[in-house]
């Protein structure tokens, strides 16, 4: 035999030898853990935890219960006035607690949009309902299918933007109801990448440039879409950082700050930020120890660790935060340390 060909047995015969100690030491259980050295394993405890002097915020007022078992969602109206779904109603509520109006319903909201015109947009499971600002029910749109998951509304003078956490698609209408068009789904020709939505949280804001920002938690960042559903950029990365947001769909939930700036929520590991209008880091609202106490803090690695408990956020014309806490149901108000 050449020398060149007892060479390739050689190699032939160790790369066996090493597949089949890799495939003994195979865990196809998981129940090995990770089998990274301590270094390596994400210390849940001290990532909890986030520097004082990066905490811009402090909590202004007296949490206002909601009264509801289960909450979802929050929005304020141009008057200051706080809407939040749950159970099978919309509370509405101001500032310092007091309720204004209840609005019961036939089904569970998932999500609200309070227009300028008094016109109240909630999202039921699979379709729009509208009411005025009086709670008199005007119309009930469209159902868009029995695989719809409507979690967050945007409202412009003209145009009512709706997610849709099944369909992993966001639905333009006017606002009479009639469809204009999607946006988000994956074109290549429009460099559009797709939206990857693991759980069902899925939230939309129209920021102050006049572009349309979409979550896309699972590819852990925030997109910039024009109306007709033009890719323009992104913002955001993955990362147990402080500046980045971790685990396998975040961040949940936005808000649009006065200033053009935005606040997020993530679950597992809770936090609420804020970035700039370009999505640069500016500082932390409140962190997992301040917002979730006792509740286990976790890096949702997978969809199903984390499939509930995940905060929402709104703000007012003065910068205040309103971060609805739906583990307690309850809504708790933030501004700037020191004003």
């Amino acid at each position: 035999m050449k020398d060149s060909q007892k060479i390739i047995v050689v190699l032939v015969i160790l790369a066996s030898i090493v597949a089949i100690i890799a495939l003994i030491q195979f865990d196809s259980t998981g129940k090995k853990g990770s089998g990274l050295e301590k270094e390596f394993v994400y210390d849940i405890d001290e990532l909890a935890k986030i520097d004082p002097n990066l905490i811009l915020y402090e909590e202004s007022a007296k949490p206002i219960s909601t009264g509801m078992a289960q909450s979802h969602s929050i929005a304020v109206d141009s008057k200051g006035s706080i809407y939040v779904c749950g159970d099978k109603a919309i509370r509405i509520f101001t500032p310092s607690g007091n309720l204004l109006n209840e609005l019961i319903l036939t089904d569970s909201p998932r999500c609200i949009a309070p227009a300028e015109d008094g016109t109240i947009y909630i999202g039921l499971k699979d379709h729009i309902e509208t009411y005025d600002s009086q709670g008199k029910r005007l119309g009930s749109w469209k159902s868009l299918s029995d695989n719809a998951l409507l979690t967050s509304i945007a409202v412009t003078e003209n145009d009512v933007f709706v997610a849709d956490a099944g369909n992993r698609i966001v639905v333009r209408y006017d606002t009479t109801g009639n469809l204009i068009n999607h946006i988000g789904e994956k074109d290549s020709d429009r460099n559009v990448p797709g939206l990857v939505i693991p759980s069902p949280y899925f939230d939309i804001a129209v920021s102050k440039d006049g572009l349309l920002r979409v979550v896309n938690p699972g590819r852990l960042r925030i997109e910039a879409y024009t109306f007709d559903g033009d890719f323009e950029f992104s913002w955001g990365e993955p990362s147990v950082a402080i500046e980045g947001f971790c685990g396998c769909c975040n961040p949940v939930n936005i808000a649009v700050l006065p200033d053009g700036g935005f606040v997020t929520c993530e679950k597992g590991l809770v936090r609420v930020k804020v970035y700039n209008s370009d999505g640069g880091f500016v500082g932390v609202v409140a962190g997992h120890e301040q917002l979730a106490g006792d509740n286990e803090s976790k890096i949702c690695q997978f969809p199903e660790d984390c499939q509930k408990g995940g905060f929402d956020v709104a703000t007012d014309a003065s910068g205040r935060i309103f971060v609805l806490d739906t583990i307690r149901n309850v809504i708790r108000t933030f501004s700037k340390a020191g004003d």
